[in-house]
């Protein structure tokens, strides 16, 4: 008989200590909201879907992946980003990131920025890949690692190679993504380099 072995929950702890009144991070790019559902209300699935659906939708997510993580595409971002987002896109990225909506606005408040911060970026892991009907998502930890040379976050510059947690959720709609609901271990990013966030409370 098989049985599940290993679990795992995140909760946007930064997000909570927000709605607090505490400022874990020194910037954020994008205005932090709290994450809705999909647009169509269509994120709870009553019924058998098609499976050539969920194939579609994994192929889109994958092209995606393999944009990002080869993070060498030679394309400029946007170009890049148009292959698998649509460009009214929407990503709900987690406190201390927060959500942009756009192409454009993405690449000025997170991907480019993401992308400046970090060197030695490792290809994606990304290991248990999910779809069924629109929507897929992905995790497995250690989903990449780098080093903040560029510093990111508001952190000081570092050659520390770091792991990412991550978390994320799509929903493609025709043959493009349209919405991505994304968590990350930011508790853990900043810990990975001295800085713990959690431990400054009790001061």
């Amino acid at each position: 008989m098989k049985k599940i072995s290993e679990t795992a929950f995140y909760f946007d702890i930064p997000h909570l200590m927000m709605q607090a009144g505490y400022q874990p991070f020194k910037e954020q790019a994008a205005a932090h909201l709290i994450q809705p559902g999909p647009a169509p209300h269509s994120g709870l699935l009553y019924d058998e879907t098609d499976p050539n659906e969920g194939l579609k939708t994994m192929e889109v997510m994958n092209s995606m992946i393999s944009d990002i993580g080869s993070w060498q595409s030679g394309l400029p971002l946007e170009e890049e980003l148009a292959r698998t987002w649509h460009n009214d896109m929407i990503w709900w990225g987690p406190a201390g990131i927060g959500a942009t909506y756009t192409i454009s606005r993405y690449a000025q408040q997170h991907s480019g920025p993401f992308r400046a911060g970090l060197s030695d970026r490792s290809s994606t892991g990304h290991i248990s890949r999910i779809a069924e009907g629109h929507y897929s998502g992905f995790f497995g930890w250690p989903n990449f690692t780098a080093k903040p040379t560029g510093g990111y976050l508001g952190l000081p510059a570092s050659d520390k190679k770091c792991e990412f947690r991550v978390i994320d959720i799509y929903r493609r709609e025709g043959n493009k993504l349209k919405e991505n609901w994304i968590f990350i271990d930011l508790l853990y990013f900043f810990l990975q380099q001295g800085e713990d966030i959690l431990g400054k409370l009790d001061h």
